[in-house]
């Protein structure tokens, strides 16, 4: 259900914007939609778990407000992350 440190490392690394970049938008959205998938994956044999459903609500919410954010930055950003992730919008 979460997220491994090398699959987490991985990641990181591929969404970078520069070397030990683990904070910038980009990263974090990486990251958070790696958790939303594998959650998402968790609920087609959990149906009624409930509990990390609100989780997952949780983690949608987060990923958005960081997109919204990184929409009000720098538009380009924004486009090349979610065709990146494709992240329907």
């Amino acid at each position: 259900m979460s997220i491994t440190a090398a699959r987490k490392a991985e990641v990181i690394q591929a969404y970078a914007t520069k070397s030990g970049d683990t904070g910038s938008p980009e990263v974090q959205v990486a990251i958070l939609s790696e958790r939303i998938n594998n959650l998402t994956g968790h609920f087609k044999s959990h149906v009624k778990d409930n509990h990390s459903r609100r989780g997952l609500l949780k983690l949608v919410s987060q990923r958005r407000q960081l997109l919204d954010y990184l929409k009000k930055i720098d538009e380009g950003r924004y486009k090349t992350l979610i065709e990146r992730l494709n992240i329907r919008r």
